[in-house]
Order: structure tokens, then C-alpha cells, then sequence
């Protein structure tokens, strides 16, 4: 059995270098194969996020302000301004209100959606979304275009903007 052992032939100690090359090329070809798969695999809608920022509600007197928390007993406890109010009564106060609202301005046509008044639900955390969803589709089904949360901003956040 024949061995080389490099130039010089004096040393009869065997090659101990590892060959790379091989472990090169599958590297190579596992990185064109990701390459070519990773958009393949990535496959999402083409989408413009909101920028998230937190801005001071300015508040209109017309503006509706709601509270939604969990009661007791674990139902859901909706309260106009302090005056706690069930589904049907907040439907019909809601439908009542937007009317007085456009009747005051006289008017559907003399109204643009900004002086529609806005609808500003506070929710406190551990209430279910159920309680919050129940009160977003009521005062959308009253007539009110515009319902927003009232938020905390996180501590340490600047309320200017530049």
C-alpha cells in the first residue's frame, strides 16, 4: 500500500490538514437552495401598517364617551359618562343622541363626517372582548361613523409631536 507523504519524503508523518471542500460546496449548494425557497415560503399581502403614535384626544362636547368593565356576577357593565346603562337602553340613547346632534346642525346635508360627533369607549383590561365588541357594533349600528379607544401611553412617552 502506497501513501504520499508530501515533498521532502523525509518526514513519515501522514497529512493531518482536513478538506474543506467538500464541506464548502454543500454549504454553497444548501445556500442557493434557501436562497430560491425562502420567498417561496414568504408569502404575505401586500399591506401599509398604521404608523402607531399616541396623540391627545381632543374631546368635543358632543362626543359620546362610554366605559366598558366586567361586573360581578361576570357580565358585561357598560356605563354612558357615570350612568350605567343595558344594550337596548345604550342603542336607544345612542339613536336618540346622533338624532338630536344632526337636528341641532339641521340637518343631514348641512353635516359633513367630521361634525358627526365621536363615539370615545374606555376598556378596562380584564374586561372580555365581547363587552367591548358588543358596544363597538351597538353604537355602529345607532348610526355613529367614528368609534375610537381611550388609551394609557406607555410611561415615559412624550405626548408633543414633532
Amino acid at each position: 500500500m502506497a501513501m504520499s507523504v508530501g515533498p521532502g519524503g523525509g518526514d513519515d508523518k501522514p497529512l493531518s490538514d482536513i478538506n474543506t471542500t467538500p464541506l464548502v460546496d454543500v454549504m454553497l449548494v444548501l445556500l442557493i437552495i434557501f436562497l430560491i425557497a425562502v420567498p417561496v415560503v414568504v408569502q404575505t399581502v401586500d399591506l401599509q401598517l398604521p404608523k402607531v403614535a399616541f396623540e391627545p384626544t381632543t374631546t368635543k362636547p358632543e362626543n359620546v364617551s362610554l366605559s366598558v368593565t366586567t361586573a360581578t356576577d361576570g357580565s358585561c357593565a357598560v356605563f354612558w359618562g357615570m350612568a350605567p346603562v343595558n344594550s337596548s337602553e345604550l342603542l336607544d340613547r345612542a339613536v336618540a343622541k346622533l338624532e338630536a346632534d344632526i337636528k341641532k346642525a339641521g340637518g343631514v346635508e348641512n353635516m359633513t363626517p367630521e361634525d358627526l360627533p365621536e363615539v370615545h369607549i374606555r376598556g378596562d383590561i380584564n374586561t372580555p372582548y365581547r363587552c367591548i365588541g358588543g358596544t363597538i357594533y351597538t353604537m355602529q349600528r345607532a348610526g355613529f361613523p367614528k368609534v375610537g379607544f381611550i388609551s394609557e401611553p406607555e410611561p415615559g412617552t412624550s405626548t408633543t409631536r414633532l
